[in-house]
């Protein structure tokens, strides 16, 4: 496998159809999946946005699955059903074009296209999965499309118009949830807190022992909320509970609502920014689309003062500090940061 470093996975599977996992994409024993699933009879809410319930319930109802399990999924989110398909049908065809066209379309600098993750070279454990990745600001967007993938050719004008739709949901999920804290509304769409949001685009080939890899390690997203689109019909992704494993599994046109842990730090510990993983498949390939709302680098992430008016007696939990700052700790220590983060 060292000998095509040039190569994306998805293209040396294709061309290798009976290999084997090569070493360097075996897991730990401690972290391996063992079976594909895990079946605990959990599972994460559904919550339908759709005016079926009064507002009031709705809050409780997000705030409730933010609290429990870091993790809900939304229907009837308004979202346009066909912009969701061709948002998936443009990623699908991205990643199966050839590799040099693939990463010829990813040159410009701010769009990245990498395997296993951006430290590949160095990386001790690799992950079975191509990932692209690009900045999708909402003040300046134009400055940045330029940068996008033009290939497919309906790739800036679907994935602009999804970007834009998404990030509508992001805000309104998190104006219910400043709502259900007692936060006021437009915390954040002060102080940069969403003005850096990303696309990142995950692909998991076929594994021929998926009992032995991992598509993503168990992990906490560095974000505010993430709004994941999951492929309809292969499973992948896993949330830990109470100390169990369980899949979420696809609901068609539904969004899966992650709870940063950034969000986690601004809500004082109140919301759970829940670890995740996602396991690989042996048949079926899997795309999964995800919008992270990130800050600005200068913003400074720390629990929101609104949380502690009113006579209010509970403690900073945490550090503040720069999103700068989170972010190069975050990318260095990785889960150990946690444990700095706290007062």
């Amino acid at each position: 496998m060292e000998a095509m470093d040039d190569m994306l996975l998805a293209n040396w599977v294709n061309l290798h159809s009976s290999i084997k996992v090569p070493s360097s994409y075996m897991q730990p024993p401690e972290t391996r999946p063992g079976t594909l699933f895990i079946s605990s009879g959990n599972t994460i809410p559904v919550i339908d946005l759709g005016g079926h319930h009064h507002h009031a319930e709705t809050i409780n109802q997000i705030l409730k699955a933010s609290q429990d399990y870091g993790f809900f999924q939304v229907i009837n989110h308004g979202v346009c059903k066909d912009l969701m398909d061709d948002v998936m049908k443009v990623f699908k065809e991205f990643h199966s074009m050839p590799s040099k066209e693939k990463l010829n379309e990813c040159s410009n600098g701010s769009c990245k296209l990498y395997t296993s993750g951006e430290n590949h070279k160095r990386d001790a454990v690799h992950y079975w999965k191509d990932t692209l990745t690009h900045p999708c600001p909402p003040s300046s967007p134009q400055e940045y499309i330029k940068y996008w993938p033009n290939k497919p050719s309906n790739y800036r004008k679907v994935v602009g118009k999804y970007a834009e739709e998404v990030r509508k949901l992001g805000m309104k999920i998190l104006e219910i949830l400043c709502e259900g804290l007692g936060i006021r509304r437009e915390y954040f769409l002060c102080g940069g807190l969403s003005e850096n949001p990303s696309l990142v685009v995950h692909h998991y080939p076929p594994c021929p022992d998926p009992t032995l890899t991992l598509g993503l390690a168990k992990h906490r997203d560095p974000s505010i909320i993430t709004i994941l689109l999951q492929d309809k019909n292969v499973r992948g992704l896993q949330v830990l509970k109470d100390h169990e494993w369980f899949g979420v599994d696809p609901i068609p046109y539904a969004f899966v609502v992650n709870i940063g842990l950034l969000l986690q730090i601004i809500s004082n510990g109140r919301l759970i920014g829940a670890e995740h993983r996602v396991v690989t498949n042996l048949r079926n390939a899997r795309t999964s689309v995800a919008y992270f709302i990130n800050p600005s680098n200068e913003s400074i992430i720390e629990p929101a003062k609104d949380l502690f008016i009113n006579g209010s007696t509970q403690k900073t939990m945490y550090k503040s500090m720069s999103y700068q700052e989170f972010r190069t700790n975050f990318f260095h220590k990785g889960p150990k940061i946690e444990s700095e983060l706290h007062n």
